[in-house]
C-alpha cells in the first residue's frame, strides 16, 4: 500500500518528467526549423527519455496498485535566441529535475516507502548523468562562440544520438 503523500509526489513526479518531454520536443522542433538537424535530433531522443522516466514512474505506481493522476501540461518555451539558449535551457531544466528527485528521494525514505526509495535511486543516477551531458554541450558552445562552422560541426555530432533501442539494435 502507498501512502497518499507518496502517491502525491509520484504523480507530481510523473507530469514532470511529462512536462520535460514535451519541453524536449518544443526544443526539437525549435532547432528544426532554425536547421539544427542534429541538435534537433538530440532534443528528439532527449524527449522520448523523459517520457520514458515517467512511464517508469507510471509502472511502479500501477505495480503498487496506486492511483496515477494525470494533469494537465503547461505549453512550453517555443522560441529561442541561440542554440545556446537552447541548451541553458535544457541545462537548468535539468538542475530543476535532479532538485525534484532528490526532494522524492529525501520523502520517500522519511515516509519509510522503500520500494520508492529503491526505484527512485535509479534516477539519481540519472540525474546525474543528464545533467553531465547538458553541462558540457553548454560548455562547449560557450566556448565557440558565434563561429558558423564550429557551430554546424557541433550540430552534426549532436545529430549522431541514438535512441537506446536503435542502440541494442546495434
Amino acid at each position: 500500500m502507498m501512502s497518499e503523500t507518496i502517491s502525491k509526489a509520484l504523480n507530481d513526479q510523473i507530469h514532470a518528467e511529462l512536462s520535460a518531454s514535451y519541453s524536449y520536443l518544443a526544443m526539437s522542433a525549435h532547432c528544426d526549423r532554425s536547421s539544427f538537424s542534429g541538435a534537433a535530433r538530440w532534443l528528439r531522443v532527449q524527449s522520448q527519455e523523459e517520457y520514458a522516466h515517467a512511464m517508469r514512474l507510471l509502472d511502479f505506481m500501477l505495480a503498487r496498485h496506486a492511483k496515477v493522476v494525470l494533469t494537465d501540461l503547461a505549453r512550453p518555451k517555443t522560441d529561442y535566441a541561440s542554440l545556446l539558449d537552447v541548451f541553458e535551457t535544457a541545462y537548468k531544466q535539468e538542475q530543476h529535475v535532479s532538485a525534484q528527485i532528490e526532494a522524492l528521494y529525501e520523502l520517500a525514505f522519511k515516509e519509510k516507502a522503500y520500494p520508492a526509495v529503491v526505484q527512485l535511486e535509479w534516477f539519481l543516477t540519472e540525474q546525474v548523468e543528464e545533467e553531465k551531458t547538458c553541462r558540457e554541450i553548454v560548455t562547449k558552445l560557450k566556448m565557440l562562440g558565434d563561429d558558423p562552422a564550429s557551430i554546424l560541426e557541433i550540430d552534426r555530432e549532436l545529430g549522431a544520438r541514438v535512441t537506446a533501442a536503435e542502440g541494442a539494435a546495434e
